[in-house]
């Protein structure tokens, strides 16, 4: 069954949906995106991600191409004229169309905005119950991570080659310190009982669940220390995690082939999944 998305302006089938071939994020991937959760057909943590792609256009100097309202209402359109329950609400916006050039084009360029919708299980995906394995690769990418630019494509080579190694996920490493995953951040208890994931910086995306989780971690009684830790770190731990939009709180079971305690979920990564929840559903728009 086609979906209805959203193309400058248009609500179209998916199969009439079409972009400029000179469009900047086909070209250069000159482009930003975020992905918003919805649960029970409400969106969650919208504003967040709001401002987090308010954030990532001023960085790239980028011009916003609706105001909040009206992106409120686009997401909300679209998540009524497919009918999605449970899934996400996936936007993009481009610097625009211009004639290939690496120089930017004239500020006055429209930029493209595109969305569209993922029906799909949040609540209960079977990683929440089993946890994942990661396995880790170098962390390749560019240096500007806390941007969300759709530049995805070594992800996307780190994921796949995780896969052949009989993971989930990859963690990415860079000078021995464990970045995150492929899109999502990533979390370790010690055996002391510290939560600890990286820091932000320009390393990392900061992350709109990792925010919301950290809090809620706080407000448990968990010991919080953001900063970076090796793999060997992750290794020893008592328990791991990552967090992301689509996947909420997901436990880590074995990383490059270990086995983290008893091989399944950790009391700590499962009460934040619950709490994590918990809320999403209560706060969601």
């Amino acid at each position: 069954m086609s979906r209805t998305v959203y193309v400058n302006g248009d609500y179209l089938p998916e199969e009439e949906a079409k972009i400029s071939v000179f469009d900047r994020g086909f070209l250069f991937a000159d482009a930003v995106y975020e992905v918003t959760s919805v649960l029970s057909g409400k969106l969650v943590d919208f504003a967040a991600h709001m401002k987090r792609l308010e954030r990532s256009l001023s960085e790239l100097k980028m011009t916003r191409p609706a105001s909040e309202a009206d992106l409120l209402a686009i997401h909300r359109e679209l998540v009524a004229r497919n009918g999605i329950d449970e899934g996400l609400v996936y936007m993009q916006v481009g610097r625009g169309a211009a004639d290939r050039d690496f120089l930017f084009p004239p500020e006055d360029t429209k930029p493209s905005l595109v969305l569209f919708t993922q029906a799909m299980g949040l609540r209960d995906k079977p990683a929440g119950r089993t946890g994942i394995k990661v396995a880790s690769v170098p962390d390749l990418r560019w240096g500007r991570r806390d941007i969300k630019t759709v530049q995805l494509l070594y992800p996307s080579i780190a994921k796949t080659e995780a896969k052949a190694k009989g993971a989930d996920d990859a963690w990415l490493v860079e000078d021995g310190m464990v970045t995150e995953g492929t899109s999502n951040n990533a979390y370790i208890l010690t055996e002391d009982g510290a939560l600890v994931t990286r820091a932000l910086s320009h390393a990392i995306l900061h992350g709109i669940t990792r925010a919301a989780v950290l809090r809620m971690a706080k407000e448990d009684g968990l010991r919080i220390e953001e900063r970076s830790f090796t793999l060997d770190e992750a290794k020893r731990a008592k328990e791991a995690f990552i967090t992301s939009a689509s996947a909420f709180v997901l436990p880590v079971v074995e990383i490059d082939g270990l086995t983290l305690g008893d091989g399944t979920p950790g009391p700590v990564a499962r009460r934040l999944r619950e709490i994590y929840l918990a809320e999403a559903e209560r706060t969601a728009i």
